[in-house]
């Protein structure tokens, strides 16, 4: 672990002392935030300009696999060698993968540079959140969560419109390289604010841990993502990848039993916050896919809205989310954890219920406010999840607990492209006899029982997350020396 001189706690904001480390942070958090929505609008002048229409959908697939399946690898790195170092790498990652995606000659090109973008997502995400759990108590974090959820909500505004101007303005390219500067201004706050003494000591890289790891992961994310699109979920090509990973998931098992500095230690399995904390995060990813995806398509299709007034319902979520974000922290030091995200879990079910109500008599501005309450339930269940996480280990573990929370809600993300694309193709091909449907050219007398197929299975869904309130324990047990920046 890091010893280090403690310095003033009375501020956490960005004029304090550690608002440069902070403020850098955010900065490095909003360049995955931003280019995970950036890019949807300008999908279409991509296409024009490179070609590759077939392949277009790897643009998102390969990004975000590059990404979940590192969140735990580099937790374990930023244990082993401090964060500073890590998040440094992710930024050079992410910026160099902006650079070649802004230079990419076709759409092959493109999707590998997405893959570097990716790969430097994970590492910015998980150690960026890690940081701020080293820096401040679990009392100032319950202020600092204010600062972070309005990186999303901005982010998640900001995102859509950029992509829109630069595509029809400037050139789709401009989406990518937008993020050097930015990059370069994180990197330059971090190097400067932020420093660290790691305890020099021997050791020992789980590589083969590593491997079959994300070996594995990247096998059931793949699976989820594609089955049912590219190829049927009975097929033989679902079934092998399945298999296939489940075969590495078993072996990284045994191989981390007998690791000496395991990439993901076992004994994480066996605590019940951080077993409690991962569900949580798992249902808030697969309910977040259910509004992402299909919100903006009916309000489109079915109301005849904008794409513009889409989007707008759907951020009423971004907006709910970090209101409650920012007050969940008062919340859980009072009641405790388990009252917040049970109240987390209600809320969005209550929202979730709402949400079936919604019919195509209603308006685009109704649709809004069921997202807007799920959004105050993730705010309230998210949120505290990762402080649980973080707040239940020792420094020398914080790292891994929180890459292995961000990597529930990007499974639970991949589980909800599964199954919620599996309730509308159900619904769709039990009319049209199509499997495969093409939402945005569907007539609204099937888009509409379709999709709110998905929101009723989005209310049943919910029901967890209220259980993974309940399972969470009051309270947790902060670390007894907990590292801070050195002067």
């Amino acid at each position: 672990m890091t010893s280090a001189p403690a310095i003033s706690r009375r501020d956490v904001g960005l004029r304090s002392e550690r608002g440069p480390v902070l403020l850098a942070v955010m900065l490095s958090i909003s360049l995955v935030a931003i280019d995970s929505t950036i890019l949807a609008p300008a999908v279409p002048a991509v296409v024009d300009d490179l070609g590759g229409f077939s392949s277009f959908p790897w643009l998102f697939s390969a990004y975000l696999l590059a990404q979940a399946v590192t969140l735990p690898l580099y937790g374990k790195v930023a244990d082993l060698v401090g964060r500073k170092p890590v998040i440094l790498a992710g930024i050079v990652l992410f910026v160099v993968g902006s650079l070649l995606c802004g230079l990419a000659w076709n759409m092959g090109t493109l999707i590998a540079a997405r893959v570097v973008q990716g790969l430097g997502a994970g590492a910015v995400q998980s150690t960026g959140m890690t940081v701020v759990g080293d820096i401040y108590s679990l009392e100032e974090r319950a202020k600092v969560q204010a600062y972070l959820a309005s990186v999303w909500a901005v982010s998640s505004l900001v995102g859509p419109t950029l992509g829109g101007l630069f595509s029809d303005h400037l050139s789709w390219r401009w989406i990518f390289l937008v993020n050097l500067p930015i990059g370069l201004v994180a990197a330059w706050l971090l190097r400067r604010g932020f420093h660290e003494e790691v305890q020099r000591r021997e050791r020992s890289v789980d590589w083969l841990g590593a491997v079959l790891l994300a070996g594995g992961g990247t096998l059931l994310l793949l699976g989820l993502l594609e089955g049912g699109v590219r190829w049927a979920w009975s097929s033989p090509a679902s079934i092998a990848v399945f298999a296939t990973a489940a075969v590495l998931v078993a072996a990284f098992v045994l191989v981390e039993r007998r690791a000496r500095e395991p990439v993901l230690p076992l004994w994480l399995f066996r605590s019940r916050a951080l077993n409690a904390a991962a569900a949580a995060s798992f249902v808030v990813g697969v309910l977040l896919l259910g509004l992402t995806t299909y919100v903006p398509v009916y309000a489109q299709v079915v109301y005849g809205s904008s794409a513009l007034a889409g989007g707008l319902a759907l951020a009423a979520m971004t907006i709910g989310w970090p209101i409650a974000a920012s007050t969940s922290g008062r919340i859980y030091l009072g009641l405790g954890f388990r009252a917040t995200v049970t109240l987390g879990g209600v809320i969005a079910l209550a929202g979730a219920l709402l949400l079936t109500t919604v019919g195509a008599d209603d308006s685009v501005w109704w649709l809004a406010v069921p997202c807007f309450v799920m959004g105050l339930g993730f705010g309230y269940a998210a949120s505290p999840a990762v402080v649980v996480a973080q707040s239940s280990v020792a420094w020398q573990h914080r790292g891994v607990a929180t890459g292995a929370n961000l990597f529930a809600r990007s499974v639970g993300s991949a589980v909800g492209v599964a199954a919620f694309g599996a309730v509308v193709n159900r619904a769709v091909a039990d009319r049209l006899g199509d499997t495969s449907p093409d939402l945005e050219h569907l007539s609204p007398a099937v888009l509409d029982p379709a999709v709110h197929g998905v929101f009723v299975a989005s209310a049943a869904i919910a029901v967890a997350l209220v259980v993974a309130g309940l399972l969470m324990p009051r309270r947790v047990e902060a670390p007894a020396v907990t590292p801070v920046m050195a002067d």
